[in-house]
């Protein structure tokens, strides 16, 4: 009897301490399974593509556009619908007003009062009274974004200047140039508006004629003003430079507060045309930089055996 109290108390504890090391597993296998955090997936922004290339382009100015201009490839873009305030970048249009009226590039014309500007009161060399040729004036224009030049260029339109401002928002729609809206010929107003997207049309329609690209890429030019000679010199320090390695056909710069530092250009990249579009870019020399950096990226590309627009950085905005 008592074997078999003892055989049946050894049972029990053996019971007992196989139920103490189960226990702990047990409760563990009714807990509800921990679920696998899913990964968030990843939110599709209307009309925004961002691929980051292998240089890791970063370009300061606000809205960007740089595309091929023998096929029509967009190998960059950056805000390119954005309609901001352009600056200088207008005096290309007002040449391709002034050169599609045929007149006469010889004739002299003068710099008056309503040459002088009291909207910003920026500076000009050109004081009143003082006459140049037609072409010198679209020279100026263009090379040195000389205002006062570009203002007597409009006033000796057929019409005057009224006349000539009609005639570039008319050329505007002509070249399907839909954000784009002149208001003065110099780019001193605000009111001058057009987007990255338009303005490489306006650069290719302006790389069509001979004198615009031969006069905005003169790196400079002493004339005869008043009787006294005045050096002049391009406002895009990459034609000025023959160090920089640019080949450059038509160029463009401006600046007003409201618009920023913009540069326009066609240039030959890997003996292609490639139309370069910054705009809204407000350190000094941050249009400059921003335009190294697309001729590194594309240059590199293309020893790398690899289409820039196969590694884009691509962000739009309308």
């Amino acid at each position: 009897m008592k074997s078999k109290l003892t055989t049946l108390l050894a049972i029990c504890v053996a019971l007992a301490i196989g139920m103490l090391d189960t226990a702990p597993a047990e409760a563990a296998s009714t807990k509800k399974p921990v679920a696998k955090r899913k990964a968030k997936p990843v939110k599709k922004v209307e009309n925004r593509v961002e691929v980051q290339d292998s240089d890791n382009l970063l370009l300061q100015s606000s809205a960007v556009l740089v595309q091929d201009q023998s096929s029509g490839d967009i190998l960059f873009e950056k805000n390119s619908g954005a309609v901001l305030p352009i600056a200088s970048i207008t005096k290309l249009m007002t040449a391709m007003v002034v050169l599609d009226a045929q007149l006469s590039l010889t004739e002299s014309l003068s710099i008056g009062h309503e040459d002088v500007d009291t909207l910003k009161g920026t500076r000009s060399r050109l004081k009143v009274g003082a006459q140049l040729s037609r072409e010198d004036m679209l020279l100026l224009a263009l090379m040195a974004s000389e205002n006062r030049a570009a203002s007597a260029l409009s006033r000796h339109y057929p019409g005057g200047a009224a006349a000539f401002i009609e005639a570039m928002n008319h050329k505007a729609a002509a070249i399907g140039l839909k954000d784009t809206q002149f208001s003065d010929p110099t780019g001193l107003t605000a009111a001058n508006v057009s987007s990255a997207r338009d303005l490489t049309k306006m650069v290719a329609a302006a790389s069509h004629y001979p004198l615009i690209r031969e006069l905005s890429t003169t790196s400079e030019r002493t004339m005869l003003v008043g009787g006294r000679p005045v050096a002049f010199h391009n406002t895009n320090t990459l034609v000025r430079s023959p160090a920089s390695g640019w080949e450059i056909a038509v160029s463009k710069t401006g600046y007003i507060r409201e618009a920023g530092k913009c540069l326009v250009m066609q240039a030959w990249l890997n003996n292609k045309p490639v139309v370069i579009v910054l705009l809204d870019s407000w350190g000094r020399l941050t249009r400059i930089g921003d335009a190294n950096r697309i001729k590194r990226w594309i240059e590199n590309a293309s020893t790398n055996s690899t289409r820039p627009s196969a590694a884009l950085v691509r962000r739009t905005a309308g």
